[in-house]
């Protein structure tokens, strides 16, 4: 049985600027992420890999390398599991491109979501999907580390456990995060999840809070006068 171990590239200073990286090039890991890529190297130290692939943008090699080095691995690189390509939107504020029309279709209706100038999301699954299948034939056994992005590794657990790509962005993909998928005979097997080796949650947004506390106070029992 092989075993694909879906590692999303640990943090960097545009997602704390709320920025799409996408494939911009030169956007390295910061100390944070830095310090996540090295604790993610030894937690998988003790795993028997048989290989480390890498989406090839920099973010990605450099967490990547911090898993390889472990097991004196060199980190193949995949144009198949690079990041999506977000043609106009590449570079742009999360903020601004919120305000973009077709930011409710990736939210809600993503198979009918292609980026201006870029690729769609359908595509861009079976892009992933495909390089997933290359990898998995080269290692028919063993456990295998591909280091990508978050909406990547989302649209790869989708297609292996059956969830229409519609519902994807239902999964979380936390930095530094291991999803493990194992290939039985009988099909894909989903056996880890965004597993950071704690558990966390989904920061809400200020937005989000007023909106809860409003909803709190309208189900909130009404005192008798």
């Amino acid at each position: 049985m092989t075993i694909l171990l879906l590692i999303r590239h640990a943090t960097n200073d545009w997602m704390r600027r709320g920025r799409l990286a996408g494939w911009t090039p030169n956007v390295h890991l910061n100390q944070e992420g830095q310090e996540q890529a090295q604790a993610l190297g030894r937690r998988l130290a003790d795993i028997p890999l048989e290989a480390v692939y890498s989406s090839p943008l920099e973010r990605a090699v450099e967490t990547a390398q911090a898993i390889a080095g472990p097991h004196g691995l060199k980190v193949q690189l995949h144009q198949g599991v690079g990041e999506v390509q977000y043609g106009e939107w590449n570079g742009q504020p999360l903020r601004k491109l919120a305000r973009e029309p077709l930011w409710r279709v990736v939210q809600r209706w993503p198979g009918g979501a292609r980026f201006p100038g870029g690729e769609a999301l359908g595509e861009m699954q079976a892009r992933v999907v495909a390089a997933l299948e290359k990898v998995r034939a080269a290692h028919p056994q063993g456990v295998v580390a591909v280091v990508a992005h978050a909406d990547v590794i989302k649209a790869a657990v989708a297609y292996y456990i059956g969830v229409p790509l519609d519902l994807f962005q239902r999964l979380v993909i936390s930095p530094a995060s291991v999803t493990a998928v194992g290939f039985t005979p009988l099909g894909p097997r989903l056996l880890r999840l965004n597993d950071t080796g704690r558990i966390e949650f989904p920061r809400s947004t200020p937005r989000r809070r007023r909106r809860q506390a409003k909803s709190a106070r309208l189900l909130a029992p009404r005192r008798r006068r």
